[in-house]
């Protein structure tokens, strides 16, 4: 998304944790994060990593497979990772899907979650549900400005 750089140092300058729960494949997220030069300590994905052969040929994927029922506390507890976003208060709690909504869930220490929801398509027919269940809901935006005006105000404070 446009603005993903404003995003990821504002994040890192501030030493926030940035947390990318995808369903996607982690070895290509985490390869472009790389190529865009943004891969920075406070960044953890969790996905789906491929396993290969001596070969090089794709195998199987490593661990629980990740989807989007899934996508919550289950696949991360015991993790490192974990451990440093339960310390956490607050969270922006980015998504696409409906799925994404449970992502937070068993953070134990949260008292603020604001949910933003990016709706690219079906957006008539998914408006009212993702009005329902998103604090705010973005139609049709592949940016990221909304959100990186929301980090400068909070952290202008």
């Amino acid at each position: 998304r446009d603005g993903f750089r404003e995003f990821f140092d504002q994040l890192h300058e501030n030493n926030i944790p940035l947390f990318i729960f995808s369903a996607g494949v982690g070895d290509i997220l985490e390869e472009i994060i790389r190529q865009a030069n943004v891969f920075y300590p406070n960044v953890n994905v969790v996905s789906n990593y491929m396993g290969f052969s001596e070969e090089g040929v794709l195998t199987h994927f490593k661990g629980p497979l990740i989807h989007t029922y899934n996508k919550n506390n289950t696949v991360l507890q015991g993790t490192g990772y974990f451990q440093q976003l339960s310390t956490r208060t607050s969270i922006i709690l980015l998504g696409d899907s409906m799925g994404d909504l449970t992502m937070a869930d068993g953070v134990p220490s949260v008292e603020n979650i604001l949910k933003i929801g990016f709706l690219n398509d079906k957006v008539e027919e998914r408006r009212k549900k993702y009005l329902d269940s998103y604090d705010i809901v973005l139609e049709s935006d592949e940016t990221l400005d909304v959100v990186n005006g929301i980090l400068r105000y909070l952290l202008a404070e």
